[in-house]
C-alpha cells in the first residue's frame, strides 16, 4: 500500500470516529461540571479546545483525562503557595525586573509563526550560564518565572494566535539551538529542565506540536540519553534532531520572513533590537492594554479565550459544531501523520534490528569458537561501563569490530552491550563532527 493511499485509508477511518470523539468531548465537559471541576471563571480555559488537549494527552480515556484535569486544577490553585493566577499577577512573564539577566543567561523567546500558523518558541541553549544567572536572581524566583512563562502559552500566546487565524492551533513549533552547548552546561540546567518538562506535560498537555533540535553536537548522544526518559512517548514522536545542515528543513516549514536570520531566515526585527527581544507575534498586539485591564479585574489578558464564539461559553454548554469539526480535523491530521510514519519507521527499524542482531550473533559465535579452541589466557577485558561509554560514540558495528580486535568480549558483556542497544535505540553515529540522526526519531510535519 502506497503512503498516499495509506494516508487516505487512515483519514477515512478517523473521519468515521469523528462523531465518537465529539461525543466524548461533551461527556467530558458534563462530568467535569458534575464533579465541580469546571467553572465559568476558571483561567485554565473552558472551551472545547482546552478539553480536547487533556483528552488527547490521555488517548480519550475519560477517567484518566478527568484525573489529569483534577490534578491540574489542584496545581493551579496551590502552586508556589499562591496559585498560578496570583503568580501571574505578580510576575509579568515578559516584563519583570530581572528579565534581562534571565534572558541573557537562559535565552528563550516567542517569535512569529510557522506556515501552519503555529507560534515559534526559540531556545538558545548555548547561552545558558546558571552560575551567572543566580548572581542576579534566586533559584526560587527564577523557577517562578519559568512557571509564568509556561502559563503565558495557554493564557495568551495560543489564544491570540488562534484568534488571528480564526481557528484553533495545535500548539507551538519549538526550535532548540544547541550551537556552543556543552555537557557542562547541561549538568548545570539538567534538574531544572527535567522539572520544566514535567510541568509542561502534566499541566499544559498537548501544547507542543513539533520540536526541532538544531546544531546538535556529538555530545548530544549522551545528553539525549538523559532527556528521552523525561518525555512521554507522544512527545518523543514530535522530535526531530538535526545537525548543522538544518536550514532547508526549517525553511520548508517556516517562511523566511518569520525565521530569525540566526537560524537561516531573513527576519532581524531591527525596530526591536533583534528577533530575540521583539516578542513579535499576534500575542503582542495590544498586549499592554489587555494586561492592564486584566489587573483591574476587567477581563482576561488574551484575545479569543473561547475561540470562534460570542458570548463566552458556559461550562456546561456544548461548543459549536464548526469549532469541534475544526479541532477534530486537526486531531485526524496529526494522528494520521504519526501512524503512517510509525508504520514506515517500524519497517525500517525491523530491518535494522535484524541486521544488528545478525552482527552481534556472528561476532558472538566467532568469539565463543575462538575461546574454546585456544588454551592461552584471554587478554584483560575492559570494564562494562567503559565499553558502554565508548559505545555511546560509535555505531553498533564499529563498536563490536573495534573491541573484538583489541579486547575480546565475554558473552555476558556482549549481552550487556546488546541490552544497551535495546534500551537506547536512539544511539547515533558521529561522522566528521556532525550528528547523523538514525531512524527512530522522524520529522513530524
Amino acid at each position: 500500500m502506497s503512503p498516499k493511499h495509506h494516508q487516505k485509508h487512515h483519514a477515512k477511518r478517523h473521519h468515521e470516529r469523528h462523531h465518537e470523539h465529539a461525543t466524548i468531548i461533551q461527556q467530558f465537559r458534563e462530568q467535569l461540571v458534575q464533579e465541580d471541576l469546571l467553572h465559568e471563571e476558571d483561567s485554565i480555559g473552558i472551551d472545547d479546545h482546552t478539553l480536547l488537549r487533556f483528552l488527547r494527552a490521555r488517548h480519550f480515556n475519560l477517567k484518566q483525562s478527568k484525573l489529569m484535569w483534577k490534578n491540574c486544577q489542584d496545581w493551579r490553585s496551590n502552586v508556589e503557595g499562591v496559585g498560578i493566577d496570583e503568580l501571574y499577577r505578580r510576575i509579568d512573564p515578559w516584563d519583570y525586573p530581572e528579565r534581562e539577566h534571565v534572558f541573557n543567561c537562559w535565552p528563550l523567546w516567542f517569535h512569529k509563526t510557522d506556515k501552519k500558523g503555529r507560534p515559534l518558541n526559540i531556545h538558545f541553549f548555548g547561552g545558558i550560564n546558571m552560575p551567572e544567572l543566580y548572581k542576579h536572581i534566586s533559584p526560587e524566583r527564577h523557577w517562578q518565572t519559568v512557571l509564568v512563562n509556561c502559563e503565558s502559552l495557554t493564557r495568551e500566546v495560543l489564544p491570540a494566535t488562534a484568534h488571528s487565524l480564526g481557528k484553533p492551533v495545535d500548539g507551538t513549533f519549538v526550535i532548540v539551538d544547541l550551537k556552543g552547548f556543552s555537557l557542562s552546561q547541561f549538568w548545570q540546567m539538567k534538574n531544572l529542565a527535567r522539572q520544566s518538562f514535567q510541568v509542561s506535560q502534566d499541566y499544559f498537555p498537548e501544547t507542543m506540536a513539533q520540536l526541532a533540535i538544531v546544531n546538535a553536537p556529538s555530545s548530544f548522544t549522551t545528553i539525549w540519553s538523559f532527556i528521552k526518559p523525561w518525555l512521554a512517548k507522544e512527545t518523543q514522536q514530535k522530535v526531530d534532531i538535526l545537525g548543522t545542515d538544518y536550514q532547508k528543513v526549517l525553511l520548508d516549514l517556516i517562511d523566511a520572513e518569520n525565521l530569525p536570520e540566526s537560524l537561516g531566515g531573513k527576519c532581524t526585527c531591527p525596530e526591536a533590537g533583534g528577533c530575540d527581544k521583539s516578542n513579535a507575534g499576534p500575542w503582542n498586539e495590544g498586549r499592554k492594554e489587555r494586561r492592564e485591564q486584566w489587573l483591574r479585574g476587567e477581563g482576561e489578558p488574551h484575545l479569543g479565550a473561547d475561540l470562534l464564539q460570542t458570548p463566552r461559553q458556559s461550562p456546561s454548554a456544548s461548543q459549536s459544531t464548526v469549532v469541534v469539526e475544526v479541532e477534530m480535523e486537526m486531531t485526524v491530521e496529526m494522528e494520521v501523520e504519526v501512524e503512517v510514519e510509525a508504520e514506515v519507521s517500524n519497517q525500517i527499524d525491523a530491518e535494522e534490528t535484524k541486521s544488528q542482531i545478525t552482527t552481534i550473533t556472528s561476532t558472538s559465535d566467532s568469539l565463543a569458537e575462538s575461546s574454546s579452541s585456544e588454551s592461552t589466557p584471554a587478554p584483560a577485558t575492559p570494564p562494562i561501563d567503559e565499553l558502554q561509554d565508548r559505545f555511546e560514540h560509535t555505531s553498533l558495528h564499529e563498536h563490536i569490530h573495534d573491541n573484538s580486535e583489541h579486547h575480546p568480549l565475554t558473552l555476558t558483556q556482549e549481552a550487556s552491550i546488546r541490552e544497551v542497544v535495546e534500551k537506547h535505540p536512539d544511539t547515533r553515529q558521529v561522522q566528521n563532527g556532525d550528528l547523523h540522526k538514525e531512524q527512530e526519531i522522524k520529522t513530524v510535519t
